[in-house]
């Protein structure tokens, strides 16, 4: 399965606003894990806004920063500028292509929720030609449905969801991408067998607007899905958080796993 660089087109702004950073901590554990000095080379593989790539970028020598989507790639060198971030090298491209983009031997690769839009046992076989015999290689997830509870105003976004794009998880032009297995097992049997998990949890909480934006930042409830019912659907979503909970403050705790690869 190749990336589809239209599953968040009409999105990119959203999701660079609205979309959480990872946590402090995430960082100093891979900082320390894999002794980056500020010279190393790391690869933020479906690195959206820069979301990742602009916090490894204090952390190591140059980071690729790869995406199929142009829209995800002008709102990540924006916020490079803004940050005053130079080492950033932004390419366009797919998961699939990665042989031919000619990187260097790469230290540490990152996949923040991308990994389920690649061929994810392909891509695994691709990074162990493109990495150093030390390498790490470093998916970020929400980990498995039922991780962690879901905020009570999650369904009230679902019911409002559901009315106006339906029941099933749309991307782009087609559906969510449901990985078959976990990612555990299917990074297990690559020469990145060496498998650990680390959770981490930060609380998180949202003003009505930035929960739309939030939903304005997802692959299944983008504005170019939305159409022309985009205004109807964000004043529908306002009444009903506001319904729900009228101080309009929307608290949230989100579980972000960090599953680190290395060969054995």
């Amino acid at each position: 399965m190749r990336s589809d660089p239209n599953a968040f087109v009409s999105a990119e702004a959203h999701y660079a606003r609205f979309r959480p950073r990872y946590p402090k901590e995430l960082f100093a554990l891979l900082s320390e894990r894999f002794s980056l000095d500020g010279t190393q080379y790391a690869l933020d593989l479906g690195c959206g806004p820069g979301t990742v790539a602009l916090e490894l970028a204090g952390l190591v020598g140059t980071v690729f920063a790869v995406d199929p989507a142009a829209g995800m790639l002008e709102q990540g060198r924006a916020l490079a500028e803004e940050r005053a971030v130079g080492n950033v090298w932004w390419k366009q491209a797919d998961s699939s292509g990665l042989l031919a983009l000619g990187l260097p031997p790469l230290d540490l690769v990152v996949m923040a929720k991308s990994y389920h839009w690649t061929d994810r046992a392909q891509v695994l076989v691709d990074l162990d030609k493109l990495s150093t015999e030390r390498a790490g290689i470093v998916i970020l997830s929400a980990g498995p449905p039922g991780t962690t509870p879901l905020p009570g105003w999650a369904p009230v976004v679902a019911e409002v969801r559901a009315a106006y794009l339906g029941s099933v998880r749309r991307a782009g032009e087609g559906v969510y991408p449901e990985p078959e297995e976990a990612y555990a097992a299917t990074v297990g049997r690559s020469p990145f067998g060496a498998v650990e998990v680390v959770p981490f949890d930060q609380v998180v909480v949202r003003d009505v607007e930035g929960v739309i934006g939030l939903q304005l930042s997802n692959s299944y409830s983008t504005p170019a899905q939305l159409g022309d019912r985009r205004a109807a659907f964000e004043e529908d979503l306002r009444r009903a958080l506001l319904a729900y909970d009228p101080t309009g403050r929307y608290e949230e705790t989100i579980r972000t796993e960090a599953l680190i690869a290395t060969r054995p």
